[in-house]
């Protein structure tokens, strides 16, 4: 931890310490002056009934102060004293003179009674606003003291991580060279009449390696790397935000030449909106953040990098050349770029011989890096668990499937009838996606629970896709409703196991027709995330027009996937036997059944 760090976290234990304290002798005083007030409530005596008991004779002794409207009393035949408030001091003096000549007993104090005296009653009244403010200041304090953007600076803290640490991403690793050459000489570049790139954003699904390949960057170029994320520039106080922006840029032109890697951007980043509250701090984070990636002079060699899963989200402003010059894809890898991959994390692991990375790329199509990353770390952990000298390709199967569908969970006691109805709704899907020319091959069945499902059909996912054409979306419609078909075709009955099924194939149906125009009815338009008043232009009840198009596509798909299990009836049973019988069938005993 650094010198500066370890003064900031003592400062801050500090005014923690302070405010503790200030808060017990406040809670303390107002505890006191509760129990006093309380105290002299139950033995308060009414002005009148004083003057009752004056004239019964009731009263042996009465105390007064000089100033106050206050006095004590003391009744005949009782032990504890009263207090009781009087409207005029002078007339009630005056009374009093005429009963000392009775023989009651009459004491002028000159002192006050006690503390409580002494304390104005408007300073009590505001000793909660007081606790109130001590807890703001502390509250600041600590947002002051927290010193945001993590800096891996030229001392012990400098990012290690090289363009060879980051595989699969050729061609935006290509990309991005150009801003490491401009980072180390960019006398080269200045010199041509080139100007630095201000900002660089890369997009791409979570887990791509969006923030690797910044602090890549950072690597190569050897210069000071300054991380912060976006959700950190926003607090419940306004104006904190935008202030954690200046700082954040006051540290990096200190720093120049350096990186500032801005995570998550969306968090601040989003479109501005004229609302309040919590929404004008955003804009208000978002505004500063534009005048300082602005504000950059022609000798600042400082390089804004940001990352987003959703640069849709993203205010326009901010996207503009001049700010982020530059926008960049980050993908899910390919073939080669998986392989690479895993060779990288499989480097610190001890794998067998037997163990073919490439034939794990070739099942992981559409996996991130992070996932891969997941899959050989879940492997080396069920290894040692399982007591294996070194990975083996079990491991790594298992690892896939607990990573893609959960835990399994063979303890799990299940009925017959529940053990039936499981088999033939994944038998159900198996035999209907066999039967699709485009649905991909059936990799295992198990009526196993895993996770929350009851049972699950996994398939080989060998091909990367780009693109998804019309006929794969309604083909995977009628694999997706497969199991619910067998259900009702078998069973004469339908479960809540297909909820899940249910829910992707209507968000498909919905996709193709909003998303990808493939309606023959509304053709080619967009109608996913318009506002009403732009869905009026399609004219009257088109909601009702694409409900009856998405309804369309769903009974189409269930009546085929019914009319495929009604032909090849006698491959659903002997699937959902053997189902009942093993539990697991694998694809080289699955193709057998149509061989």
């Amino acid at each position: 931890m650094s010198k500066k760090k370890k003064e900031n976290n003592k400062n801050l234990w500090l005014y923690i310490a302070l405010v503790i304290v200030l808060i017990i002798v406040l809670a303390g005083l107002i505890v006191l002056y509760i129990n006093n007030q309380k105290k002299e409530d139950e033995n308060t005596l009414a002005y009148t009934d004083l003057i009752k008991e004056l004239s019964y004779g009731n009263i042996e002794k009465i105390e007064m102060t000089v100033g106050s409207t206050t006095i004590k009393v003391k009744q005949k035949n009782e032990e504890e004293e009263k207090t009781a408030i009087v409207p005029s001091t002078e007339s009630f003096m005056t009374l009093i003179q005429e009963k000392v000549q009775e023989g009651i007993e009459f004491k002028l104090n000159q002192k006050p009674r006690s503390i409580f005296a002494q304390i104005p009653s408007f300073i009590i009244s505001f000793l909660p606003t007081l606790i109130m403010l001590a807890l703001f200041v502390m509250i600041f304090k600590m947002q002051g003291l927290g010193e945001k953007g993590k800096v891996y600076d030229d001392t012990e803290r400098k990012t290690k991580v090289k363009f060879d640490d980051v595989a699969g991403l050729d061609e935006e690793k290509g990309e991005l060279v150009e801003i490491v050459d401009f980072l180390k000489r960019p006398e080269k570049f200045t010199k041509m009449g080139a100007k630095i790139p201000k900002g660089v954003l890369l997009y791409g699904k979570p887990g791509t390696g969006k923030t690797l390949i910044a602090k890549a960057i950072a690597g190569e170029a050897d210069v000071p790397f300054i991380s912060m994320s976006g959700s950190e520039f926003i607090e419940m106080f306004a104006g904190l935000g935008a202030s954690r922006v200046r700082k954040l840029f006051e540290k990096a032109r200190k720093l120049a030449p350096c990186i500032v890697f801005i995570d998550e951007i969306d968090a601040i980043g989003s479109r501005r909106t004229s609302n309040s509250g919590a929404e004008t701090e955003n804009n208000q984070t978002l505004n500063q953040l534009l005048v300082e990636m602005d504000g950059f002079s022609s000798e600042e060699t400082i390089i804004v990098l940001a990352a987003t899963n959703r640069p849709e989200m993203l205010d326009k402003a901010l996207l503009r050349p001049g700010r982020f010059d530059r926008q960049i894809t980050i993908p899910t890898p390919d073939l080669n770029g998986r392989l690479e991959i895993l060779k990288i994390h499989s480097k610190d692991k001890r794998i067998s011989d037997n163990v073919n990375l490439e034939s794990i790329a070739e099942d992981t199509a559409g996996f991130t890096g992070a996932e891969l990353a997941n899959i050989l770390n879940e492997a080396a952990i069920i290894a040692t668990k399982e007591k294996h000298e070194d990975i083996e390709n079990e491991d790594i199967e298992e690892a896939v499937k607990k990573v893609t569908v959960g835990l399994e969970k063979r303890a799990r006691v299940i009925s017959d009838k529940d053990k039936k109805l499981t088999a033939y709704h994944e038998a159900g899907h198996a035999v209907v996606s066999r039967y699709l020319p485009t649905q991909t091959n059936v990799k295992e069945v198990s009526i196993i629970p895993r996770g929350v499902a009851g049972g699950y059909t996994m398939y080989k996912s060998d091909e990367d896709k780009y693109y998804i054409s019309k006929t794969e979306m309604q083909e995977k419609l009628i694999a997706l409703l497969g199991g619910r078909a067998a259900e009702k075709l078998v069973l004469d009955d339908i479960s809540t196991g297909a909820s899940n099924d249910i829910e992707v194939a209507t968000q498909v149906a919905r996709d193709m027709v909003t998303k990808y125009g493939m309606s023959d009815t509304l053709g080619p338009i967009d109608f996913q995330g318009k506002e009403p008043y732009e869905m009026q232009m399609f004219g009257e009840n088109i909601g009702d027009k694409i409900g009856q198009e998405v309804k369309k596509l769903i009974d189409t798909a269930y009546e085929n996937a019914q009319e495929l299990l009604k032909q090849h009836r006698d491959k659903l049973d002997k699937i959902a036997e053997t189902l009942l019988q093993k539990e697991k069938i694998n694809e080289e005993d699955f193709n057998k059944f149509f061989e």
